[in-house]
């Protein structure tokens, strides 16, 4: 029997409001918990993306709260039916869901979930739990009836619900987890055993962008920002959260240091909550020295120094992931305009398509390709283990596959 639709409504508000949320706020959540069982679902939801919150990275949160309110959405508006009831042939009917959402579930862009009015949150109608995009260099305009998640967004869905119905079990609200069964069984889940294709700039690409960010810089002082910044994520192999401003870290120049034979080091605060110390090349001084040059301070950090690594134009403390990243989109642009107009559209497109976490990629490649030990470059990445550079940055055999390949006849 064909289940009713209603239009999805958001049931969680944003990660900083977590700590003093207040039902009464959000006079638009209450309606849709409705029946004494969608509450008590809702609440164990809550439990648990605040422990998400308080444990987990940000991305992570924000991962899981999406995951966990599209299912929840989902057991309430349309199959009608508590978390417990749920089982493998309902987490099956879930992801066809999920893979061909109804339009009306779906927006072209990220939109904040609730507007404040009047003291109170209320829902922005523009939301929708679904995002319809594009790929970040095509032309071609977003259409709904084409929508289809990527593999990736699968298994985020997996790993999310599943996390959640384990810590349901913990909590002995449910007794049983339908998830990994389901995932065994999902047709749109596919093996990948494909040659993976790694996020990176090519020698070319960078050039150009490291030379466009030197030439801004050495016109205009506004730049040196950007400059040291892209210096860094590609040198220094960081993420964009790693040095920007979290409740739990700050990155000062103070997390420079210098052991007693000279070597410089990087203390960084990375993912999963570890600290790491990445190793500092002699090259990556001098844009150091000039950075904090144009700073006015010394030319090289000192103990526990409280400066921010990458300064706000206004106010204390380092940017947020956001403004960083926007920062560097900007030398992305102007450099793929040059590289356009200089070497053509095909090899420059991929500068057209590059994020911020392609520096890290670039540099983790580029060192390989010069032949550094794995275990050091390892150590530097924050990976776990060498098998997790070797499968994200090398492939040896597939490079050993692709240059037999090359001597084939047609």
């Amino acid at each position: 029997m064909p289940m009713k639709i209603d239009n999805p409504t958001p049931l969680f508000p944003k990660q900083d409001d977590f700590k003093q949320f207040d039902m009464r706020d959000y006079p638009n959540i209450e309606p849709v918990l409705n029946e004494a069982w969608k509450l008590k679902d809702w609440q164990q939801a809550f439990d648990f993306l605040a422990y998400i919150n308080r444990n987990k990275s940000k991305n992570t949160f924000t991962r899981f709260r999406s995951e966990i309110e599209k299912l929840l959405l989902w057991c309430f508006l349309v199959k009608q039916s508590p978390l417990e009831s749920l089982r493998k042939s309902d987490i099956l009917e879930y992801i066809d869901f999920f893979w061909s959402p109804p339009k009306h579930w779906m927006a072209f862009n990220n939109y904040d979930r609730f507007v404040l009015s009047e003291g109170r949150f209320l829902v922005n109608e523009k939301w929708m739990p679904y995002k319809v995009s594009t790929p970040k260099a095509s032309k071609i305009k977003a259409d709904k009836s084409k929508y289809r998640p990527s593999q990736q967004s699968l298994a985020s869905l997996f790993t999310a619900n599943n996390a959640f119905f384990k810590h349901l079990i913990d909590e002995e609200y449910l007794i049983g987890n339908p998830v990994p069964l389901a995932k065994k069984d999902c047709r749109y889940f596919i093996k990948d055993a494909q040659v993976k294709k790694i996020k990176r700039l090519s020698e070319d690409q960078w050039a150009y962008v490291l030379t466009t960010a030197i030439d801004l810089a050495d016109n205009d002082a506004f730049y040196e920002r950007s400059l040291f910044l892209i210096i860094t994520l590609k040198t220094l192999f960081l993420r964009i959260s790693e040095l920007s401003d979290r409740d739990e870290w700050s990155p000062t120049m103070g997390d420079f240091w210098k052991d007693h034979d000279g070597n410089w080091w990087l203390k960084v605060y990375g993912k999963g909550r570890k600290i790491r110390d990445v190793s500092v090349p002699a090259s990556y001084l001098d844009y150091l020295r000039r950075y904090r040059a144009s700073q006015s301070l010394p030319s090289l950090p000192s103990p526990n120094e409280p400066s921010p690594i990458i300064f706000k134009l206004r106010g204390p403390g380092s940017p947020t992931s956001r403004q960083l990243t926007r920062l560097i989109q900007e030398l992305f642009d102007i450099a793929h305009d040059k590289m356009v107009k200089e070497k053509g559209v095909e090899e420059s497109q991929q500068l057209k398509e590059s994020s911020t976490h392609w520096l890290r990629h670039t540099g983790a490649s580029m060192e390989i390709e010069r032949g550094r030990d794995m275990k050091d470059l390892s150590d530097d990445l924050g990976h776990s283990s060498m098998a997790t550079t070797d499968t994200v940055y090398v492939q040896s055999e597939n490079k050993k596959r692709a240059e037999s390949g090359k001597e084939r006849k047609v």
